[in-house]
């Protein structure tokens, strides 16, 4: 009797062995670059994994072209510029300021700076200096400081607790600069979440947040963080806020697609239930975020984000044709959940669109079969 508990004990744990491996591959195997069974995402005009943007989710040629001035000149006008004139309460605004931040901490980790040598991300800090009222440079520097404390420290560790107490007083300062504009207040919303917010003083950030921009999607994203199991919530109360935001949301308004986030941070990492991404709260939120997309404007800059993260279900829910539907309208980008947690996010991004080719093809579909 106890050979046999042993051997179903061995059973079972080659079965989570199996499972955790598949997880890592991307759950289905796939053969070799010039395999004669390989599909090729060539075909379908897609963007060749070393010509991926990890940068951002989709096109923003403005953001692009500033970036590109800004960091070849070192002269932060063009971004003082660029942010002068994007609407405040507007999502473009949101990503923007942290696309900026990102560069500039980018740059640091690149160049640290020594004795003679000029620190990356320099262009920031003239910004501030010369211009200390300006309402963009002041939100920059508030999520500049946020990345550096979450890409240079530990939470709760005492340096982690200094850079975020600066960027909440940076948070506080940009805020009083511009008195209508949410970003700051976004940007608090990771600060309360490292420094460990108590709920009613969460619940009033937010409550600022919704004053100013109601159907803000990044600040939604931003705020689901906190409500997670992981930091200072709980599956249950991750649902409810996601559950809630969609109930309420305005036609048109992506909010619909939040309940997938919240199914995504909360993934099981062992997964033992057979057709777990077939089940009805998966295929329940599946369906708010394509009804989400196909209701948004076309040139809602958060498309992008929810469409990401739709390849990743639908691939994984082996609903391939949808997951190519998804796939033509936003390759060439891969700077968004899911594939931003990976050290390779263009490689993370890659595997999935060609399962996705690959499950297309071997269910009949072709090149000439995908509407365009």
């Amino acid at each position: 009797m106890e050979i046999l508990w042993v051997l179903i004990a061995l059973v079972m744990l080659g079965f989570v062995l199996l499972q955790l491996s598949r997880r890592r591959r991307g759950a289905v195997g796939l053969v070799e670059p010039g395999h004669p069974d390989a599909a090729d995402p060539a075909n379908y005009g897609f963007a060749r994994e070393e010509e991926l943007d990890i940068r951002m989710p989709g096109p923003d040629e403005d953001l692009l072209d500033v970036l590109d001035l800004v960091q070849r000149t070192q002269d932060y006008r063009g971004a003082q510029q660029l942010l002068a004139g994007t609407e405040a309460e507007g999502e473009r605004r949101w990503q923007r300021v942290q696309a900026f931040a990102g560069a500039a901490s980018l740059e640091l980790r690149q160049r640290p700076g020594g004795v003679g040598e000029t620190p990356g991300g320099q262009w920031l800090r003239v910004w501030r200096a010369e211009a200390p009222k300006d309402a963009g440079g002041a939100a920059v520097h508030a999520e500049f400081l946020v990345q550096q404390a979450w890409r240079t420290a530990t939470p709760g560790a005492d340096d982690f607790r200094i850079i975020m107490e600066e960027a909440k007083a940076a948070c506080g300062e940009a805020a009083l600069l511009a008195p209508g504009d949410p970003v700051p207040y976004i940007v608090e919303l990771s600060v309360a979440r490292g420094l460990g917010y108590s709920r009613e003083e969460f619940e009033q950030l937010w409550l600022k947040i919704l004053d100013r921009a109601p159907n803000h999607m990044g600040a939604h994203l931003a705020a689901l963080q906190y409500w997670c199991e992981k930091w200072h919530g709980s599956r249950e109360l991750a649902y409810s806020f996601a559950e809630a935001a969609a109930a309420r949301a305005p036609r048109g308004s992506l909010l619909a697609a939040m309940p997938l986030f919240a199914v995504f941070e909360h993934l099981p990492e062992v997964n033992l239930v057979s057709g777990f991404y077939q089940s009805e709260v998966v295929t329940k939120a599946v369906h708010g975020a394509l009804h989400a997309v196909h209701s948004a404007r076309p040139d809602d800059p958060m498309q992008a984000h929810v469409r990401h993260l739709l390849v990743f279900f639908l691939v994984r829910g082996e609903r391939w044709a949808e997951a190519m539907n998804q796939l033509m309208v936003i390759d060439g980008h891969v700077g968004a959940l899911p594939w931003t947690l990976s050290a390779d996010p263009a490689a993370e991004f890659a595997v999935y669109r060609a399962l996705a080719v690959a499950g297309y093809e071997a269910n009949g579909g072709s090149p000439a079969t995908l509407p365009r």
